[in-house]
């Protein structure tokens, strides 16, 4: 069943039941067939999905485009569950879970999944893998929806390809999810600092490095000085393996002047359009400002998740200040200002998505102050 056709009630023709009226299911018509989830690392991303998976009518899939789909087996599933330092919440079921069906018996691999798809882009117009990455989402999509269940998709790197996955599922609600860049970015470095966990310090420099020669990354780069591992001559694992190592002795300063670079190119692509903002810092600070999220959800999916008991991870931020070691924060400032002009200088962003990105960099002022 293509994406576009999702299954609609209709007169049951029972004696004695209910006959849904033309409005009803010129509403239920309405609803978006799938959730895409444009969320990026430590942003609380996979809390937002789990209150979405533990949904009966919903099928949560977990970062379909990490290089993990490649190797993943049949038995890797199981043991696809939180660590005690990943800070996710407790799942009722593996990450993996739901890609049972797209595995083989005695194999590795999702079925249709390149490992080409987990490095996020940020040019104006697709890829020569897009169709392939399109094929692949959709053949998730379709099968889910053929079980009369809505596909949540948990992304982590897909906001540079935000306008791209748009305009291919537009019958799915695009979701951008956003937190301030002080707090998410103190949530890798805290992880690299006491438990040598460096993925997250990392991660910008190799989403940045492998995407440098595109205009509009090379100018986040520059507005916010950011020093890069040298390309050379190697492969995208080769260089992902460089960004490692070259993340385990990295300057704080630069280490989060990368991470700024490529927080407020994701938040560009948010701003050029998404159907709905999940304000993190927000959610756990305001029951009014949950409630409203639900029912936005609800309007748009059908789905109708229960986000009030989210934590406030703003004040968790500043608890953890003392922690902090090896950057400059109030350097940062100049920082945050170049970012935000960069956003401002942008064409076709909606303005009220760049009045919250004022606000997170107030925010990670704030936060950075004490940062020694």
């Amino acid at each position: 069943m293509p994406l576009s056709q999702e299954p609609s009630g209709g007169p049951s023709g029972a004696a004695g039941e209910p006959t849904a009226s033309p409005n009803d299911a010129a509403s239920k018509s309405a609803l978006k067939q799938a959730v895409f989830l444009h969320t990026g690392w430590r942003s609380a991303g996979t809390w937002v999905w789990s209150r979405l998976r533990e949904l009966d009518t919903a099928t949560g899939f977990y970062e379909p485009l990490s290089n993990v789909l490649a190797e993943l087996s049949l038995a890797d599933v199981a043991a696809s569950r939180p660590t005690l330092t990943s800070g996710h919440p407790p799942l009722a079921a593996p990450y993996f879970d739901e890609y049972r069906p797209f595995l083989e018996p005695n194999a590795r691999g999702v079925a249709g999944y390149s490992k080409r798809f987990s490095v996020d882009r940020f040019a104006s117009v697709p890829d020569a893998q897009f169709p392939a990455l399109q094929a692949y989402l959709r053949n998730l999509c379709e099968r889910t929806v053929e079980q009369r269940r809505v596909p949540v998709f948990k992304f982590c790197r897909s906001s540079g390809r935000l306008p791209w996955l748009k305009a291919a599922f537009a019958q799915a609600m695009h979701v951008g999810v956003l937190r301030n860049p002080a707090s998410q970015f103190a949530s890798g470095w805290l992880l690299s600092q006491q438990w040598s966990n460096p993925f997250f310090v990392a991660a910008p420099f190799r989403v940045l490095g492998l995407n440098q020669s595109d205009p509009l990354v090379r100018q986040a780069l520059d507005v916010c000085g950011v020093s890069l591992p040298p390309v050379a001559s190697m492969s995208d694992d080769a260089y992902a393996m460089a960004c490692e190592q070259f993340a385990r002795t990295a300057e704080g300063n630069n280490a989060y002047r990368a991470f700024i670079a490529l927080w407020i190119l994701c938040a560009l692509r948010i701003a050029e359009g998404v159907d709905l903002l999940v304000d993190i810092d927000r959610l756990g600070q305001s029951r009014d400002y949950a409630a409203g999220l639900r029912a936005a959800f609800e309007t748009q999916s059908g789905l109708s998740p229960d986000f009030g008991s989210a934590r406030d991870l703003v004040e968790e931020t500043r608890r953890s200040a003392p922690r902090m070691a090896g950057i400059d924060g109030r350097a940062m400032r100049t920082v945050h200002s170049a970012a935000l002009k960069f956003l401002k200088a942008q064409r076709g962003v909606d303005a009220g998505i760049v009045e919250v990105v004022r606000e997170k960099m107030v925010l990670a002022n704030e936060l950075t102050e004490p940062w020694r």
